[in-house]
């Protein structure tokens, strides 16, 4: 054992211990100070060497025909090393960049720990990407390997590049078959020290504005970062976690690899093609799952079911990725007679603000700024305020903040500009520091000059029974300049005609402010990331043209004032 184990030890227990006294944690925790550090090496393989860890399962798989696989700890250390070394054989070196686009399946984590073990810097990829994207990693990102699936190879015939090309699953002509590390030593030596602040990670982020932000992520800013995520969700040794969410994008990272494995808990996969809410419920109850993590799309999926189903409910129930309506949270309280705490974090952080355990949740808030993280909202001109966006104080850098963006230095300083990192969310504070989202500083608009949070309208528009997801954007108006538009996804036995429509506008003017008022709805798919996040700037372009000019009917598109 490392004195930097040691030193992550003694953070990572001192939020154990004061995992539900939100106050002391806050006043007295203090990032590990650590200038080496290989978190495969100096932790994961350290707790997997030990009992009772090393029996304990660290991954746990459920494929949708049921059949599963476990992994203990000691399992996994002995297969990532086994794979570092035949990667190592086949020319894979320390900062190297290494391109993974797996699915939820035993390599994806086997392979994670052995590039982390080399000092290989990872490229996560999301399975659904197409070869237009990954010529654009494979550029951008500089990547000098990729491990892909077998059925996902083809997608690189068109994807120029000098890269070593690793399939695992079936072989695949002219690349080099993973499954040939089952034949290495198990017994791994580093070839060298892994500084804290090498290169670990770098990201893409899924896009919701703009082409995606390339994230750079050392071996300390997600691995010890997440003590902040682990904190959050309120993991403890032995829990079995269950997080809804794709391999490539952060999210995966934050609560499938590194809060639960900080906190020695198992990671608990149901894999399916489609999602299904009975049998999802079914394996948490026939598994023990006794903490759960989905995006709002997940959950908004699940409220639709009876949640009754779930006999033994988990005690720890988390979302993020997107604020969480509060009608979600109170349908989930009333069946399972446990709340969802929020938590908002980017894929430039770990879990920045949050409702921790043990503490008051206020409707609507998504809670305050977790232990090692300073929060200022700040204002128009830069001053801290009440109302404004969500920014971290530099001064008090925490480590769960990635160092900057790749190949970027004019977005980097804009980022970090002024002694704060700018998340570009907008969030009011409380007198008891609860902070409550607002919305994205793009998405948010005015409306006769009124400012307007879309966040704030489509969670009343979702407590309507036939509204299972809805976007709201700014609609031009001539004499407003902007009306509220909802975009609407119906739940199942809703018919999208007038007379929902009416119904829908009519529950809206009953719940909102005069000024908040929905003035024109749409039924329609909204247009998503393939990491789940809606692209309200697709709908805001789609907007300013249908509404070009302004006397044109929009078809399919329902006014307030018309059904009145």
């Amino acid at each position: 054992m490392t004195s930097a184990t040691d030193t992550f030890r003694a953070a990572r227990d001192f939020l154990l211990e004061h995992r539900e006294d939100y106050l002391r944690a806050s006043a007295e925790f203090e990032w590990p100070n650590l200038t080496e550090f290989n978190w495969a090496l100096d932790w994961f393989d350290v707790v997997a060497a030990q009992e009772p860890t090393a029996s304990r399962p660290a991954l746990w798989i459920v494929e949708e025909d049921g059949t599963e696989a476990r992994w203990t700890f000691a399992d996994l250390s002995r297969r990532s090393s086994q794979v570092a070394n035949w990667l190592r054989t086949n020319g894979v070196r320390r900062g190297d960049r290494l391109i993974l686009m797996l699915g939820n399946q035993g390599e994806l984590w086997e392979t994670i720990l052995a590039a982390m073990k080399l000092g290989v810097v990872l490229i996560p990829a999301s399975t659904l990407l197409g070869p237009a994207d990954l010529r654009d990693r494979v550029d951008r990102g500089r990547a000098a390997h990729v491990v892909v699936r077998d059925q996902d190879a083809p997608k690189f015939a068109d994807v120029p590049g000098g890269y070593t090309k690793i399939a695992v699953g079936s072989r695949v002509d002219g690349w080099l078959s993973f499954a040939d590390s089952d034949g290495a030593a198990a017994d791994f030596v580093p070839d060298g020290t892994t500084n804290a602040d090498d290169t670990l990670l770098l990201y893409f982020t899924s896009g919701t504005t703009a082409q995606p932000k390339l994230v750079r992520h050392t071996h300390v800013s997600y691995p010890v970062g997440h003590l902040s995520t682990m904190y959050w969700i309120g993991l403890e040794p032995g829990d079995v976690h269950l997080n809804i969410s794709s391999p490539g994008w952060a999210k995966h990272a934050w609560s499938n690899v590194f809060a639960p494995w900080n906190a020695e808990a198992t990671v608990f996969i149901h894999n399916y093609t489609r999602f299904d809410a009975v049998a999802l419920m079914s394996q948490m109850d026939r598994c023990g799952v006794t903490s759960f993590c989905a995006p709002p799309t997940v959950w908004r999926m699940l409220i639709q079911a009876d949640l009754a189903q779930l006999r033994t409910p988990p005690a720890k129930v988390v979302g993020a990725g997107e604020p969480l309506n509060p009608e979600v949270i109170e349908r989930v309280s009333e069946a399972w007679k446990v709340t969802i705490r929020d938590g908002f974090g980017q894929t430039e952080t770990s879990v920045q603000v949050a409702n921790t355990p043990g503490q008051p949740v206020k409707p609507g808030s998504m809670g305050r700024a977790l232990p090692g993280f300073g929060i200022a909202l700040l204002d128009a001109n830069g001053v801290p305020s009440d109302e404004g966006e969500i920014c971290v104080d530099l001064s008090r850098r925490p480590v769960g903040l990635m160092t900057g963006y790749a190949d970027d230095e004019g977005r980097t300083a804009e980022a970090m500009r002024g002694g704060f990192y700018h998340t570009g969310d907008v969030g009011s504070r409380d007198a008891d520091g609860y902070i409550t989202y607002v919305g994205r500083a793009d998405d948010v608009f005015k409306a006769s000059d009124y400012r307007i949070s879309p966040f704030e309208l489509e969670s009343v528009l979702i407590e309507h029974d036939a509204v299972a997801e809805a976007a709201v954007v700014p609609s031009p108006d001539p004499i407003r300049l902007a009306v509220p538009k909802a975009y609407v996804v119906l739940a199942a036995g809703h018919e999208p005609n007038a007379e929902t429509a009416r119904s829908i506008l009519a529950f809206a003017r009953e719940h909102l402010a005069p000024y908040k008022r929905i003035r024109r709805l749409e039924f329609a798919d909204l247009p998503k990331t393939i990491s789940g996040k809606i692209r309200r700037v697709e709908l805001r372009g789609r907007e300013d043209e249908v509404h070009a000019d302004p006397s044109a009917p929009v078809p399919g598109e329902y006014r307030d004032d018309d059904l009145r």
